[in-house]
């Protein structure tokens, strides 16, 4: 199975990634998708634990698994072993980041923490993505995105209301902020690397990634001393600016500034709530927005969430309808943005994945490898690096790696 030369800003960047489940494989999968070569090295007792997320699944392979780790190469080390080890290093020789998520010390441990490897690398640029960094009390300590929603405080402004059990948000939200997160610090490093060849020191966490998506409610509580709550759907600052149900479902309206709540209150046909003294300024309806919500919403109620979404939309107001996933991935808007894209993989055949968020008109992306098998690429890529056959096959007979031939279709 052949794939095409890789395109895009990042090319001739090399990845190591060492990385799995979410955090670590996000920063990695993005730097993919820009056009660097990303190198995943699995664990030798089984690999990234995505495999093992099921179901779903498409013909045996896991939809978790290949979400994250499209257009990378995969190999197969087994770091416990000095073999494997050294075979690592021969493979950073050439590159120019590795990635990985595991525990503090963990590496270190075997020989391949950061201020190992920059003795030996220096123009490496070893990116950490934990749950609370390297640094402060909470460093040795292992997180998920559960906890770093909670503890970022995430979860306190998540939800309907005061007095609610807390909500964490629907996807991992500090997860794959942190793995946003590492590979724009990574871009930034390999900036600084190609003026002046020095590679450096990344590290961000799931609980500073959590922090980062409070920007209005630490602002709010850095400056009165009060933690703001949950309000729904609601903006913590401005209003109206929210869902409001009408009569077959929700619809979410932004009017919050001067011109667009009266223009508002003209296309609900309710025109003396424009110039209700309790509603006039931003300050008196943030002070009155209860009363002003239900009332807005009695309104609301008497049309479906097509009709108004015609009316807003003819006067300039912000407004969209409230999707499901599948309704989202099917919607015109995704499609034209090429947000969901399909590739050939090896045994589950066509797959469809989400899209490159960012486009580049002058160094365009692509997604054109699917997420490898288990130990597809380990024979590919060592061999590039300069290992004989000989080499390779000892490697895999003393299991200081694997491999996984591709079935003998997707080969020809």
């Amino acid at each position: 199975m052949s794939y095409p030369e890789r395109r895009g800003p990042l090319t001739g960047m090399r990845v190591i990634d060492l990385s799995h489940v979410m955090a670590g494989p996000t920063s990695a999968r993005m730097l993919a998708d820009m056009g660097a070569d990303v190198i995943k090295v699995e664990k030798a007792d089984g690999g990234d634990d995505t495999r093992r997320m099921l179901p779903p699944d498409i013909k045996g392979e896991p939809a978790a698994y290949m979400m994250m780790n499209r257009n990378k190469r995969g190999i197969v080390l087994d770091l416990k072993k000095p073999a494997g080890r050294a075979a690592l290093k021969r493979l950073l020789k050439d590159a120019d980041v590795l990635i990985e998520n595991y525990r503090h010390d963990t590496l270190d441990k075997l020989g391949l923490g950061y201020e190992t490897l920059h003795k030996e690398f220096p123009g490496l640029i070893y990116c950490a993505v934990s749950g609370f960094g390297r640094t402060g009390p909470y460093a040795d300590q292992g997180g998920y995105d559960l906890i770093a929603q909670g503890m970022s405080g995430l979860m306190a402004i998540t939800g309907e209301g005061p007095g609610r059990p807390p909500v964490k948000v629907g996807s991992p939200a500090c997860d794959i902020t942190a793995g946003i997160l590492g590979a724009m610090a990574i871009c930034a490093a390999y900036a600084h690397k190609l003026k002046t060849g020095e590679g450096q020191f990344v590290d961000t966490s799931l609980f500073e990634a959590g922090i980062t998506l409070t920007y209005w409610q630490s602002a709010i509580a850095l400056a009165t001393g009060e933690s703001p709550g949950p309000m729904g759907s609601r903006h913590p600052l401005n209003g109206p600016y929210q869902a409001f149900e009408t009569s077959d479902g929700y619809i979410n309206v932004g009017a919050s500034n001067q011109k667009m709540y009266p223009m508002l209150c003209d296309v609900l046909g309710c025109p003396e709530l424009g110039k209700d003294p309790r509603f006039l300024t931003g300050r008196d309806r943030m002070g009155n927005l209860d009363t002003l919500i239900d009332l807005l919403n009695e309104r609301f109620r008497k049309q479906s969430t097509e009709h108004w979404l015609k009316k807003l939309e003819a006067v300039g107001i912000p407004c969209g309808p409230v999707l499901s996933i599948k309704e989202m991935l099917s919607h015109p808007q995704t499609l034209a943005r090429d947000m969901v894209v399909a590739v050939d993989h090896p045994v589950a055949g066509r797959v469809e994945t989400i899209g490159v968020p960012a486009k580049f008109s002058g160094t365009p992306t692509e997604i054109a490898r699917p997420a490898p098998l288990y130990g597809q690429h380990t024979r590919e890529v060592l061999s590039a690096a300069g290992f004989s056959k000989p080499e390779i096959d000892a490697l895999i007979a003393e299991g200081a790696a694997k491999e996984t031939p591709l079935p003998r279709a997707a080969a020809e």
